[in-house]
């Protein structure tokens, strides 16, 4: 089975896939928190720029690792299938996007503070996340994107499984996936050093200066 070292190594072989990119300044988008530390390192190697798309899933009751769909920073909500039939009690899918619209909201102050969204309209967007799993975030994010006037919109990722990959192939103009196995549990199987990327590792990926050229 293939491995990533960290999520580093596989920032670098998603550059190298993307490196057509490279004097377009794409727009890069991270998805926090492992997404913006990649997406820190292909914004260099393409001589783009680096920021965030600020959406987190919807936990399921009991379960708040499994995605029932998505919210953004201003509270649209993004259902996956399981909201979508219905599965999900009103009074608990209110709580949860309360609750993930608040610390989203927390992490615009913290992450990029002093100013808002970056502006999508007509720029070449690499939306990247560390690995998918049901897909939510990534499609959420790829919706905000595209509603923001973007003129192409590329998904960017380490690992999914097939079915997610064929949801999220139906949204973006591209979708570059390192790996896609069809026995999946879970995105950190796939990686050596999948420890959990902290806020200040996601506000030194935002501000850390590309390197000089030359």
């Amino acid at each position: 089975m293939d491995v990533f070292a960290d999520r580093a190594a596989a920032a670098e072989v998603l550059a190298e896939k993307l490196l057509d990119y490279r004097g377009l300044t794409p727009l890069v988008l991270g998805i926090p928190r492992g997404g913006v530390v990649m997406a820190r390192i292909i914004a260099d190697r393409l001589d783009g720029e680096v920021d965030v798309v600020l959406v987190h899933k919807l936990g399921a009751p009991g379960q708040p690792e499994v995605a029932v769909g998505a919210v953004d920073e201003d509270g649209r909500i993004y259902p996956g299938d399981y909201m979508r039939r219905g599965f999900v009690a009103e009074d608990y899918l209110q709580e949860e996007v309360a609750r993930q619209v608040a610390e989203l909201r927390r992490r615009r102050r913290l992450y990029t503070p002093g100013r808002g969204k970056v502006s999508l309209e007509g720029r070449r967007v690499i939306v990247v996340d560390d690995g998918l799993a049901t897909g939510s975030t990534m499609l959420a994010a790829l919706k905000v994107v595209r509603e923001g006037g973007c003129s192409e919109v590329v998904a960017a990722t380490a690992v999914a499984p097939p079915e997610t990959l064929a949801a999220v192939e139906r949204v973006a103009d591209r979708v570059v996936c390192l790996l896609a196995p069809a026995f999946f549990m879970a995105v950190g199987q796939f990686f050596d050093d999948f420890h959990q990327v902290t806020d200040e590792e996601v506000m030194q990926a935002l501000r850390r200066k590309p390197p000089e050229k030359g």
